[in-house]
């Protein structure tokens, strides 16, 4: 049986829970459950502290876990990335006061609080920068107005709170995090993984394109196929209207109304967009 690890809490659990669903899998009913068994699927789910996820699968007491990158990388387990999962997206930065550290070579010799010390000692590390880490819990954007450090190192979204502190952002991003699906580093191949990791990129797949379909005359076939290209190709069927076809493809969502917009000028007519609930490619 799979046995595979889910964060129990915090912003990766609920996106992480409801991908699996989509991909067909049996998920807990209770949030007060720490275990699930999928016996259609022969999966067992473990639902666990996000932070000790890469631990359970490097050790490779668990074969599968969705993470964070950041907290991946933080833990220096032996695990590695699967996939990205596209959700749980944030961006680490280093800030400090103005006045004292304005760019990242400046941050030498200096403290740094922050929350993913493993994190920050790999990019300084990287970076061939000498600075001491000091480990604090939960937020940091105090730690230098109280004196225990000169520098932070930080999720970042708009900055205010780091604004709030007296602080600016210093140079370019630490990490770009996002959940992952992670497994021990080296872990022999397994059909039931490729199974799930096709599973998995197919929910990708279906969240990311739409199906639009559309009619229009064959002489402006061309036009229309070359807004709508598809994955591989576009599919073409005639119509019961002499001269016309119907076309059908795959296209990027952030991008159907555009598409629509240019295809009518083109003249295509009868544009219909549909879900895409699951899919192989």
């Amino acid at each position: 049986m799979l046995r595979i690890a889910i964060p129990n809490k915090g912003t990766l659990s609920g996106p992480a829970a409801q991908m699996l669903r989509e991909a067909g899998y049996r998920q807990r009913g209770d949030d007060r459950d720490l275990l699930c068994r999928d016996e259609a699927n022969d999966v067992e789910f473990f639902y666990l502290r996000p932070r000790d996820i890469a631990t359970y699968v490097g050790s490779g007491d668990l074969d599968l876990g969705i993470t964070g990158r950041d907290l991946l990388v933080d833990s220096g387990s032996p695990a590695e990335e699967v996939l990205d999962l596209d959700f749980g997206a944030a961006t680490f930065r280093f800030a400090a006061r103005p006045d004292t550290v304005a760019t990242v070579d400046e941050i030498a010799g200096r403290r740094i609080a922050t929350a993913y010390p493993g994190v920050v000692e790999r990019y300084l590390a990287e970076h061939g920068i000498s600075a001491t880490v000091i480990r604090l819990d939960g937020a940091v954007e105090n730690a230098v107005r109280l004196g225990v450090a000169d520098v932070v190192a930080d999720v970042v979204s708009t900055g205010a709170t780091l604004r709030q502190a007296g602080l600016a952002i210093v140079g370019e991003p630490i990490l770009c995090s996002s959940a992952l699906l992670i497994r021990r580093t080296g872990a022999p191949g397994n059909v039931q993984v490729d199974q799930l990791v096709r599973r998995l990129q197919g929910v990708l797949v279906a969240r990311r394109y739409v199906m639009l379909a559309y009619d229009v005359r064959a002489d402006l076939l061309e036009k229309a196929t070359a807004l709508t290209p598809g994955i591989e190709s576009p599919t073409i069927s005639p119509l019961h209207r002499e001269g016309w076809v119907a076309v059908q493809a795959m296209v990027l969502r952030r991008d159907v109304h555009r598409i629509m917009d240019e295809l009518y000028d083109v003249g295509a007519r009868a544009i219909l967009v549909t879900d895409i609930h699951a899919c192989r490619l």
